[in-house]
């Protein structure tokens, strides 16, 4: 089965903030964001991996120590200003003109547990920051579990739908490749979500 990649969270915003990054007035702006995406799945088998990795670059413009913020300069020329929490214990050796590498990794794994599996939902959450003395960064990383009922096939369309746990349900299309008579009603559905966001200041 496929069923489209959408972000559980939106971790990498809330990521930036903490990690307390900003704009900038660098004379060069930095590299616009590159993206990629990687897709596997085993054949006949119903799931699958997709995995999406956007890499972005900004400058350091402006820092107020007092009140520990600091503005990014993007390469769209635009400016944001954020707040470093506490977490950023390297925050004063982050200085004007610095660029701010940031890796978001988002994974979406899908599979069939054999019939009779108890549905339930996972999450964890990791954060780890640069040790005092080294580069400013941050790096975290999210998981979400969800599952859900196969409730019924169509094996003329090849549509399966499945019923989540807060009572919803949802049809999705089954890939060409996949044998359905392998599966059904009852079968229990895993979608699992991870996020992991890096950021590395580096020093120009």
């Amino acid at each position: 089965m496929s069923i489209p990649f959408r972000s559980v969270r939106t971790f990498a915003l809330s990521a930036l903030s903490i990690a307390a990054l900003a704009g900038c007035t660098s004379d060069k702006a930095p590299p616009p964001a590159t993206a990629s995406r990687t897709v596997a799945a085993e054949e006949g088998v119903a799931g699958g991996t997709i995995v999406d990795t956007v890499r972005v670059s900004a400058t350091v413009a402006a820092k107020d120590t007092v009140n520990r913020r600091i503005t990014l300069l993007g390469a769209d020329g635009k400016k944001t200003t954020f707040k470093a929490g506490p977490e950023i214990v390297n925050f004063p050796q982050i200085k004007v003109g610095d660029r701010v590498n940031a890796t978001l990794t988002q994974e979406l794994v899908v599979f069939v547990r054999p019939q009779g599996s108890a549905p339930g939902a996972a999450a964890a959450t990791a954060v780890a920051v640069a040790p005092k003395g080294a580069k400013p960064g941050v790096m975290m990383a999210d998981t979400v579990e969800v599952t859900a009922t196969l409730l019924s096939m169509d094996m003329v369309v090849r549509t399966a739908t499945l019923r989540f746990e807060d009572g919803t349900t949802r049809t999705v299309k089954v890939r060409p490749d996949v044998d359905m008579t392998n599966y059904g009603p009852g079968d229990t559905v895993v979608i699992r979500m991870t996020e992991a966001l890096a950021i590395l200041v580096d020093k120009p």
